[in-house]
């Protein structure tokens, strides 16, 4: 069967190759095969991408649903999936298709690592699971993502915001009076994501040692528990439930917004040396020897009392204000700023948060890999391939059967 691509979709190969002459990166000649969809796994196979992969993206007629999740968009195209999907080649497959299905088990054949979240056992009919694909590939790392794991949850579809409400974080997030709120971003789905990818690296270096490959298996549900850190530490250790609190802290005082003349400030004071440089800068050092404030225990205790106490001081000053002052005696503090204010901020401190990635006329600015090496280089050659763009080329490369993707 034919790849289903229509010619806005299809870039030819030749206009793709002429932007992969980047840096190579510290996992050049790995070649991914990308079965994943949606966040978590494209994430993942991004950021392996950005490390020179070489990742082929595998989608369906119709491509990755986030094509289509807009606005907003850059030059027609969403930018949910601009975000996600740099430095990949793309092959058009339609699994149901026994041709097309059969090119798919190629290049499984051919990837070190597979990366897939279809829903557990998705894959079987297509001979594409873990065991069919170590059956002729025994060296494969073969990494799948799912929402609620392969037992009692595996019919369960696995959205970011299920497993925000499932494990309790909408429960701690939002007023304490008010109703529960969902994370500004899909938090698990990015935190599987880089599960996927820190356990896919821990087995390639296994593999590395011992010359065999293995099933790696995440979820958004044991992620999120995990990533809630010191909340379900709290229960399992305790047996204590945390609740909403704002943007207030269980353990500290003060590491919330507090006012000043012009409006909210965070300002933390997350062990006893900062409470009294805080004190200090305030005007009013004694605050640090009141035994009602002395430690961290104490603080949070007297959080009622001590919080207008603070602001009382903090009105004195605009955020701008307190800001030099608090940052210039080492203390942690910060404005609340829009997306584009802390884009523009790290700017500001040279961190150059956004690259162009390609050349050209098909470029796009994109937000940067936020790992640095001091000897590797990331890439960042292929803007997020359109849909199909490579199909021909990947073909070509599975049907050779020699050398390695170029």
């Amino acid at each position: 069967m034919s790849d289903t691509t229509n010619s806005h979709d299809h870039q030819p190969d030749q206009q793709r190759d002429q932007h992969a002459n980047g840096p190579r990166g510290p996992l050049d000649g790995l070649v991914v095969a990308d079965f994943s969809r949606v966040l978590a796994g494209p994430y993942a196979t991004m950021l392996l991408a950005d490390m020179g992969a070489t990742v082929i993206k595998v989608e369906g007629p119709g491509g990755d649903d986030t094509r289509h999740w807009m606005p907003p968009t850059r030059d027609e195209v969403s930018t949910y999936y601009l975000s996600i999907n740099r430095n990949k080649r793309s092959i058009t497959l339609d699994l149901k298709d026994p041709d097309d299905a059969a090119v798919a088990r190629r290049l499984a054949d051919r990837a070190d690592v597979v990366i897939e979240n279809f829903k557990p056992g998705g894959l079987d009919k297509y001979q594409l699971d873990y065991d069919s694909v170590a059956a002729s590939n025994p060296k494969v790392i073969y990494t799948s993502i799912s929402g609620f794991g392969t037992g009692g949850g595996a019919h369960l579809p696995g959205y970011d915001l299920m497993v925000q409400a499932m494990s309790g974080l909408m429960s701690l997030t939002g007023s304490p009076d008010g109703p529960p709120y969902r994370a500004g971003i899909s938090v698990f789905d990015v935190m599987t994501g880089m599960h996927a990818l820190i356990g896919t690296l821990a087995a390639l270096n296994e593999r590395h040692q011992s010359g065999r490959g293995q099933h790696i298996e995440v979820n958004l549900l044991s992620s999120a528990l995990s990533g809630l850190v010191n909340h379900t530490g709290a229960y399992a250790a305790a047996g204590a439930v945390p609740h909403r609190m704002g943007n207030a802290h269980p353990s500290l005082f003060p590491y919330e917004p507090l006012e000043t003349a012009d409006g909210e400030m965070v300002i933390i004071a997350g062990n006893d040396r900062q409470f009294a440089a805080l004190a200090k800068v305030l005007g009013r050092p004694e605050l640090a020897d009141d035994p009602r404030y002395a430690t961290v225990a104490d603080r949070t205790e007297n959080r009622d009392a001590l919080k207008p106490v603070l602001e009382a001081l903090l009105k004195e000053h605009t955020r701008a204000e307190w800001f030099d002052l608090l940052t210039g005696a080492g203390l942690p503090a910060g404005p609340i700023n829009t997306v584009q204010e802390g884009v523009e901020f790290a700017a500001s401190l040279g961190l150059e948060p956004v690259v162009e990635v390609g050349t050209g006329t098909t470029a796009v600015p994109l937000v940067r890999n936020p790992i640095g090496f001091s000897r590797s280089s990331l890439r960042y050659d292929l803007p997020p391939p359109t849909l199909g763009a490579d199909s021909d080329h990947v073909r070509s490369w599975i049907n050779d059967n020699t050398g390695e993707f170029a």
